[in-house]
């Protein structure tokens, strides 16, 4: 009986596993708290529920364009031992042109909710963090130039954007600052992983940098990309955040740079996997240390 019961149980698992593989959940909340904290360094108050209703947004539009992504991608996917068990690759989901819909309405509603519960600008920032992912990034630039991804990292841009809008049609420095960290914080943080998984991106004949250049010139280039990051990311100092912010970006920052340094002593990919996941520790402690600082200042 137990073992009867338990199937249903386990399909479930595996249907929820699937559904955030496809809509890349785990990115979306990160954006979402991307917009978030755009909120938070910005001068002026926004309700709780806008805050959240913007939130879900953002995380709604992310969703669907990594679904849009994959549906794109079905070829690459296949192509890469990494992507090569997404659902769309082994047909545990049908691939077919009534996923489009869905994604479409699911940026429709997004940007709508935004712009009747917000305002006008805060949901075109919306619209443009998911369209420069699925679109720029995806359809006109992943398969052609290894600036793929440096353009693309202006969808994570766009969140602050979206939540600094919210509050004040006139994007505030802080968050503006922010906007930049995040344009800045995704190549080293994308191209760590392209190190890592550089053979699956030469199999499929994706042009990432590590691709293009080899792993020695990508990590230096890494490790210049960090240090441009982690400089530009205590800027918000002396625009009005204080010591919480301070200690959240420096300390990420050092450990973003120490494993840089390492991954460009030597651009093995047991380091360049250590840097990819330093640079997610430092966007989380940099995103958390700025919501923390804003609302104490409130």
């Amino acid at each position: 009986m137990d073992t009867v019961t338990s199937i249903p149980g386990r399909a479930a698992g595996q249907a929820v596993r699937q559904f955030a593989n496809l809509f890349k959940l785990r990115i979306g909340v990160v954006i979402g708290f991307t917009a978030l904290a755009g909120i938070a360094v910005t001068p002026g108050e926004l309700s709780a529920w806008q805050s959240a209703l913007l939130g879900l947004a953002v995380l709604l539009s992310s969703a669907s364009a990594g679904a849009f992504n994959q549906y794109v991608e079905r070829d690459l996917d296949l192509r890469m031992a990494r992507t090569r068990n997404r659902p769309f690759v082994t047909g545990s989901l049908r691939h077919g042109p009534g996923w489009l819909w869905l994604i479409g309405i699911m940026v429709a509603g997004a940007v709508a909710a935004s712009a009747v519960a917000i305002n006008p600008l805060s949901a075109l920032y919306v619209f443009l963090g998911a369209f420069f992912y699925a679109i720029v990034y995806t359809v006109w630039l992943k398969r052609r130039t290894w600036l793929n991804i440096v353009v693309g990292g202006l969808a994570g841009s766009f969140a602050v954007l979206a939540g600094s809008a919210a509050v004040s049609p006139g994007v505030s420095p802080e968050a503006m600052i922010l906007a930049v960290v995040l344009f800045l914080w995704t190549p080293p943080h994308f191209w760590s992983l392209a190190i890592a998984y550089r053979k699956d991106y030469e199999a499929a004949g994706v042009p990432m940098l590590p691709v293009v250049v080899g792993d020695k010139r990508c990590a230096r280039v890494i490790l210049g990309g960090t240090v441009l990051l982690v400089s530009t990311s205590l800027l918000p100092v002396f625009f009005g955040l204080g010591w919480i912010y301070l200690a959240g970006a420096a300390t990420g920052g050092a450990y973003f740079l120490r494993t840089s340094i390492q991954l460009a002593r030597s651009p093995s990919r047991q380091a360049a996997m250590k840097n990819f996941h330093a640079s997610l520790l430092q966007l989380s402690l940099l995103l958390t240390a700025a919501m923390v600082d804003g609302a104490l200042s409130l």
